[in-house]
């Protein structure tokens, strides 16, 4: 390895992904201008995926590190890398399983890093060129990102896609000192970290594409290639059945324990009064929503977002 590159550990969770990993992992080493080391956890994979890891492993000895490990899932399992990530490096970044990386993606996120003031949490993130199974160009996504990246939008939304997220030092500690006790108010890791650094340092969108976000029927998450009337279908069975209810406010409540006492003033005493109102009583929900400061990137998705919150449903 060449001298004085920025260095980067990748962190990435691997379940059941044998199919694409050796194009995958090759497209991480073959990284551009910069030194990388991927730590790889597999959350107890039970197909090829541990022995196809071993043989990446042994090819590239100074580059991979490989923890086999039980099931816990993804949201734990990306916890977990996090906490044995190493402080010997520049930066940090998420990486999911399927996907391919252009050869520039991570020397495109140092530079726009190192425009910033390093002293404090930074993140970079970027679209995504979702394309098929045969790596087959879909549509570029998110692609409407009008409105700041800032703690305000991040309590009730996450637009930074995990697998395009890179993170300084700075970040990596703030997220890593202060672990939550238990992971079942968290609903990702990266928006997780989204509203660790929007709160404290600044987040950075980048709408050009970095990297093919694989999309199959084994994704285990993933955006989505939907129409908008299929997207809404969706998030309306979501709601009606109960699966999205509670979720962002519990996971604000969570946040703000952990960080509240140090978070700016004003930012807290909104925080405060989203979640004294929301708990109040609907009336209280009623009066609050029309002045909120929190926002999502859309308008049809605000909307929503206040209908939802004057439920209760939040």
């Amino acid at each position: 390895m060449t001298l004085n590159r920025p260095k980067v550990q990748i962190l990435l969770s691997t379940y059941n992904g044998a199919a694409y990993l050796e194009e995958q992992v090759e497209s991480l080493i073959n990284q551009k201008d910069v030194e990388v080391q991927i730590l790889i956890r597999d959350d107890g994979s039970t197909d090829d995926t541990v022995d196809k890891l071993r043989i990446l492993e042994q090819r590239y000895p100074q580059q991979i590190r490989l923890c086999r490990e039980n099931n816990v899932g993804v949201i734990a399992s990306f916890f977990d890398l996090i906490e044995r990530s190493s402080e010997a490096f520049d930066y940090y970044a998420f990486c999911d399983q399927d996907d391919v990386w252009m050869p520039n993606k991570l020397a495109r996120a140092v530079a726009r890093l190192r425009e910033k003031d390093g002293s404090r949490p930074l993140m970079y993130c970027s679209a995504t060129q979702m394309v098929s199974q045969n790596l087959e160009p879909l549509k570029v996504w998110p692609a409407d990102i009008s409105r700041s990246l800032s703690f305000y939008n991040a309590l009730i939304e996450n637009v930074c896609v995990g697998c395009t997220m890179v993170i300084n030092k700075e970040t990596l500690q703030l997220v890593k000192t202060r672990m939550p006790d238990t992971l079942d108010n968290i609903i990702m890791h990266d928006w997780w970290i989204y509203l660790c650094t929007s709160s404290f340092g600044e987040v950075i969108f980048d709408h050009e594409p970095y990297i093919w976000y694989r999309q199959h029927q084994n994704n285990v998450l993933g955006g989505s290639t939907d129409g908008w009337l299929g997207k809404w279908r969706k998030r309306l069975s979501r709601f009606v059945k109960g699966k999205n209810r509670y979720i962002l406010s519990k996971q604000a409540r969570q946040f703000v324990q952990l960080y509240g006492q140090d978070m700016p003033s004003q930012m807290y005493r909104d925080v405060e009064r989203f979640l004294y109102s929301y708990h109040k009583g609907v009336l209280s929900r009623i009066k609050y929503i029309g002045q909120s400061p929190f926002y999502r990137q859309s308008r049809l998705d605000n909307w929503i977002y206040k209908f939802v919150f004057i439920m209760g449903k939040l």
